[in-house]
């Protein structure tokens, strides 16, 4: 009886036990499917599924037609579950011509155990065509389960930077590194809005891969904003062919071409030699990636003659017929400037001073001046502060500040040198003459388009008067001078159009020694004179052997400025050239002739 008893109890405390455990396993059981049910519910997705970028296309970049510079293009990258390929060698063999790649290559990319492995990065959409249906035909002469099929092979969309005119304006555009971010050009300076809002997409997630063709998109990814530049694309590739030939031809070191609309300050071609190739850009340097227009400055030379005659002129010191004794060399302080070809003492104008470009002459009228007006009137037409052109790494150029000055310095300044600019300054300049003395900002960028292609023009430039209207009619007569046969770019001339311009010859820099070595060579104009519609200047760095502004600079613009002309329509005036007197002599004749026919005219 009493054994019976012992049992009997054992028996009860291993139920009590048992129904104990039941109870704590109950209760965790709750726990687990009700109270933390969602907690670990999303423990298990951040295991297995995780969330990533989705890139999104960036806007495009087109000339002032629509035509594109820059535009995104759709990519399919090839990726692999290696652990699906069952026969590396054979399947490299198979897939290695439809790729375009080597065997070797594709068998690397599709050999181990890895979920995920890149096999070919950003191919043509087409290639993934291509290769899916010659899989699938491979596979229709095997059973559903042989494994003799191939399979295994995943798309991931992406996009690539594409560049349809290749090295036509690559200066300006710049390009897109390989993580997608604008390098240089616009490309930089304008990223932000570019580059549009990524999207997100979640994946499955295999041991340390994603899981290819598991790919989910949740958030959409949003275009970037499109930019519509200023420039046109035909008036670009003449640009660019005639300042790279005439680069080549004269073994210069670079050469730049601007053409822009004075009245708006919109620049119509950008072209720069020697240039590269934004599609390939592995193997070219970061000196050849620069924008010479707003980053390299140089000394203007006689082109800044056009700033101090325009000074003198405005501050009634001149006049287009003031005579002044030019002698072939004048001492100033301890230097004594020289004319660049010898010649006796002649008797010229103000205007015939521009007309031959002289040294001695530009600094007498300098003189007239005091020095802080002659820097005054330098800094209002821009020298020293940037255009506001908005292109990146766009330099201030170089203007000392008059207490600065040596007893060098302002006879060197009002023969263009002693201080530097940029192209795009020296373009300013003349456009500003050419727009009855007001100087508007330059700029490249038309407007911009969202990614629901809303187009948004830009806001008018700033604008800044800096000489008055008459003194800048002024200018311009005594500057179709120079395109004359008297003067020093008559290559320059078009038939049947005014011409009216500026050449410029200046020792040039050489940063490696801090001293003058070889030259710069410039000519800059408008057209039609009398009532300018575009300006367009040429500069030629370090060209070797013959070096004038005239003889270099001044076919260039002849050919560009004819092709602008004609392709925008605009119609020689059809005004005689207002006859200027550039000599004394010419200026006695020219008064006894008009006092002939005042007296002609009063007598009938």
């Amino acid at each position: 009886m009493g054994n019976f008893s012992l049992t009997h109890n054992r028996i009860r405390a291993l139920i009590l036990m048992t129904a104990v455990i039941m109870f704590f396993f109950g209760l965790r059981l709750v726990q687990v499917q009700a109270v933390q049910a969602s907690d670990y519910r999303s423990r298990a997705v951040n295991e297995m599924e995780k969330v990533k970028t989705l890139q999104a296309p960036r806007g495009d970049i087109t000339d002032i037609n629509g035509v594109p510079f820059a535009r995104s293009v759709a990519a399919t990258s090839i990726v692999v579950d290696q652990t699906q390929i069952l026969n590396p060698a054979k399947v490299a063999a198979f897939v290695a011509p439809i790729l375009n790649m080597s065997v070797s290559d594709v068998q690397i990319a599709i050999t181990g155990k890895r979920k995920w492995s890149m096999v070919a990065e950003n191919a043509k959409p087409a290639t993934w065509l291509k290769l899916t249906k010659a899989i699938e035909q491979y596979n229709s002469n095997f059973p559903g389960m042989s494994p003799e099929r191939i399979i295994g092979f995943f798309p991931e969309r992406s996009y690539v930077r594409e560049y349809p005119s290749g090295s036509l304006i690559a200066s300006l555009i710049g390009f897109v590194n390989k993580g997608g971010v604008g390098a240089t050009g616009l490309e930089s300076s304008m990223n932000s809005i570019i580059a549009g809002t990524d999207g997100k997409y979640s994946y499955a997630n295999g041991y340390k891969a994603e899981i290819p063709g598991s790919q989910s998109e949740i958030v959409s990814a949003e275009a970037g904003t499109s930019i519509r530049l200023t420039i046109d694309r035909d008036i670009q590739w003449v640009a660019s062919k005639a300042i790279a030939d005439a680069v080549k031809s004269s073994n210069a070191i670079s050469g730049t071409v601007i053409v822009m609309d004075p009245r708006t300050g919109h620049i119509l071609a950008h072209a720069t030699a020697p240039t590269f190739d934004p599609n390939n850009t592995s193997k070219v340097s970061l000196v050849a990636m620069r924008n010479p227009s707003v980053q390299d400055v140089y000394e203007p030379g006689s082109t800044g003659k056009v700033m101090t005659l325009a000074a003198a002129l405005e501050e009634g010191k001149i006049t287009p017929e003031t005579v002044f004794t030019v002698p072939y060399a004048l001492k100033r302080s301890d230097k004594t400037f020289h004319d660049h070809e010898r010649h006796p003492d002649q008797r010229l104008t103000a205007s015939g001073i521009l007309a031959v470009s002289s040294n001695t002459g530009s600094i007498q009228i300098g003189e007239t001046m005091p020095n802080d007006v002659l820097h005054n009137y330098l800094s209002k037409f821009g020298i020293g502060e940037k255009t506001g052109s908005g292109l990146p790494g766009e330099s201030r150029g170089i203007l000392p500040k008059v207490g600065d000055w040596s007893g060098t310095t302002a006879p060197t300044v009002a023969f263009g040198q002693g201080y530097s600019l940029t192209a795009m300054q020296a373009t300013s300049v003349f456009a500003t003459i050419a727009n009855d003395g007001v100087r508007v900002s330059p700029t490249v960028i038309a407007g911009t388009s969202d990614a629901s292609g809303n187009y948004t023009p830009s806001a008018t430039r700033e604008s800044v008067r800096v000489i008055s209207a008459d003194t800048a009619r002024k200018m311009r007569i005594m500057m179709e001078s120079v395109v004359s046969g008297n003067g020093t770019a008559p290559s320059a001339a078009i038939e049947g159009y005014r011409v009216a311009g500026k050449t410029g010859t200046a020792q040039r820099i050489d940063d490696t020694c801090g001293c003058y070595r070889g030259y710069t060579a410039s000519f800059i104009g408008f057209a039609p004179a009398d009532n300018p519609a575009y300006v367009i200047s040429v500069t030629i760095q370090d060209p070797k052997g013959m070096h004038w502004g005239g003889v270099l600079g001044g076919p260039v613009f002849k050919d560009v400025m004819s092709f602008v002309l004609k392709s925008k329509g605009i119609a020689p005036t059809g005004t005689k050239i207002d006859p200027v007197a550039l000599t004394e002599k010419q200026l006695i004749e020219a008064k006894k002739l008009a006092a002939k026919k005042a007296a002609n005219a009063k007598a009938n």
